[in-house]
């Protein structure tokens, strides 16, 4: 479990990590779709993020419900993510 770490233009690999105190700057964080990372008190600044795998795959098939007229679920999906359903 990094803590009071600075990332800085560097590659992260998220999954299954906890993140405690620390700062991501310029860098590319990577989710593959495993355990979710954990953030606590961290600072993310001007970061890119990669979906590869499973996560990848997740995003498509939202993508693809979208397209195909599903846009109330994925936008309940969105609603429900950022707390906007409370």
């Amino acid at each position: 479990m990094p803590s009071s770490t600075s990332f800085n233009h560097e590659t992260v690999s998220l999954d299954g990590e906890h993140f405690s105190d620390c700062e991501f700057r310029d860098c590319r964080l990577t989710f593959a779709g495993g355990e979710a990372p954990v953030f606590r008190n961290c600072k993310i600044v001007d970061c890119e993020w990669k979906f590869e795998g499973a996560a990848e795959q997740t995003l498509a098939h939202l993508k693809a419900v979208w397209n195909a007229g599903g846009k109330a679920p994925v936008q309940a999906l969105i609603k429900e993510i950022t707390g906007g359903g409370r």
